[in-house]
């Protein structure tokens, strides 16, 4: 089933580009915002409420890399980088950034807009429908009790586990760094090193494949982290 209805901001310096863009996401009933540099980005994302962005890495006055740390700082909406920087290396730096997907240029409008769809769907599966309450395919996390299950079992975790799992079902398939992690899981505990997070996720790993039979958190090499629900 189609996600329809979401708030997109299309962040691009191409007018054909943003013109093909908006026209593939508009039939998907998206209501899609524009802007064609960083700074007005910006402007609109501190204004508005997106659902979702769409980024180009190459922009007049501030670059994309720097409008996607500058948004991340301040909101958990999903971004998508859309750019003519193919290297490996590029890659891992938007992800790093904090960019939920990256695709290049020359693109396919159409995939695209599946990739939207798919991101916007896991996003709202992820969201809460009560106070307290997360979920993300299998995993299922009561905030207000403490509680977290895989499947129909109940999984028993230490407090940084507890707070390490929720930060990855709040946004299924976004990659985390060790430095976010540490800052969530850790409570920016300045004498942590990344190290640390592995034993952690390693931990969470056993746990969760004992309760459910999968391993659901996947590792980005060279960068962290996700959710592969």
């Amino acid at each position: 089933m189609a996600v329809t209805g979401a708030k997109i901001l299309v962040v691009d310096d191409d007018e054909a580009t943003v013109d093909l863009v908006r026209l593939y996401l508009e039939r998907d009933h998206h209501d899609v915002a524009v802007a064609y540099d960083g700074r007005t980005a910006l402007d609109l994302a501190s204004k508005q409420n997106f659902d979702l962005v769409v980024l180009d890495w190459m922009l007049p006055g501030l670059d994309g890399l720097t409008v996607c740390e500058q948004i991340r700082a301040t909101s958990d909406v999903p971004i998508i980088m859309l750019t003519a920087r193919v290297q490996e290396s590029d890659k891992l730096l938007g992800l790093t950034s904090g960019a939920d997907d990256y695709l290049t240029k020359p693109f396919s409008p159409r995939e695209l807009a599946a990739r939207v769809g798919v991101i916007l769907r896991r996003v709202r599966g992820g969201r809460a429908e009560h106070d307290g309450q997360l979920q993300a395919g299998p995993i299922r996390i009561d905030t207000l009790q403490h509680q977290a299950w895989a499947g129909d079992c109940e999984v028993s975790l230490t407090p940084t586990e507890f707070k390490l799992l929720s930060t990855l079902v709040r946004e299924p398939r976004r990659v985390f760094t060790r430095e976010q992690l540490i800052q969530h899981g850790l409570d920016n505990d300045s004498e942590a090193l990344p190290r640390t997070i592995d034993v952690h996720i390693n931990n969470l790993r056993r746990k969760l494949k004992q309760a459910c039979g999968v391993e659901p958190i996947g590792t980005v090499h060279g960068v962290g982290y996700r959710l592969e629900i």
